[in-house]
């Protein structure tokens, strides 16, 4: 999942973005408004991780241009330095998820990310059984297939989760390089790039039992049955 990380003090931007790397999300870091409203402007993200107080802005208003893209689901997390209930509900009235109180617990935004994940999944627990056999452990970020882990790259992962979010519905190329961070770029280096980490997910799968539940709709994209 991609996250993008918006914090302008130098010492807590560091340890959430080492944080962030080790749980194995991909980060973009930003320290200030403009910044992050760049990065906003050219992609989507899983999370947005936010400081209210930024130097050339109001975080909170990153809101609105981190949940914009109606195809692509942002649960956006603030920090707050203040105890105000007025802050806390002006942010969760422009659409945040949570927010928590600086300086940042991390076992605490961890819990929180890990709850956030369940919800959008829609699963009492964060795994999801699919194909014949296979369990994709959302916690952990690891496939499994009976004892046996299935060794998948980040963005291998990120792609198989997107297809089982929306099981039954065909995804484009460009929806899925969207959410695996994707920059939009020439039609064929998309496509092709989509189209090798399916294959790659597939030669990945393949020795522990059947792939066809990974459907190639033509001229359009994948989808996971």
């Amino acid at each position: 999942m991609e996250v993008l990380l918006v914090e302008n003090e130098a010492k807590p931007r560091q340890l959430l973005h080492r944080f962030l790397e080790h749980a194995q999300y991909g980060v973009d870091v930003a320290a200030t408004f403009a910044e992050a409203a760049a990065y906003l402007a050219g992609r989507a993200y899983d999370f947005v991780l936010l400081a209210q107080a930024l130097p050339d802005g109001d975080g909170l208003e990153l809101i609105r241009l981190a949940t914009r893209h109606e195809l692509h689901p942002t649960s956006c997390i603030v920090f707050t330095a203040t105890p105000d209930v007025e802050h806390r509900l002006r942010g969760f009235a422009l659409g945040a998820d949570e927010c928590l109180a600086r300086p940042v617990s991390l076992a605490e935004l961890e819990r929180r990310m890990r709850v956030i994940i369940r919800q959008r999944v829609g699963l009492k627990r964060p795994a999801i059984h699919f194909g014949p056999g296979f369990v994709l452990d959302l916690a952990a970020r690891k496939l499994c297939h009976g004892p046996h882990n299935v060794h998948l790259s980040r963005k291998q992962f990120d792609v198989l989760h997107h297809l089982l979010l929306h099981r039954g519905k065909v995804l484009t190329r460009e929806q899925l390089g969207a959410h695996i961070g994707r920059r939009r770029t020439a039609s064929l280096e998309s496509s092709n790039f989509i189209d090798v980490h399916i294959m790659n997910v597939r030669r990945a799968l393949a020795p522990f039992a059947p792939t066809d539940f990974l459907e190639t709709v033509n001229g359009v994209g994948y989808r996971a049955a």
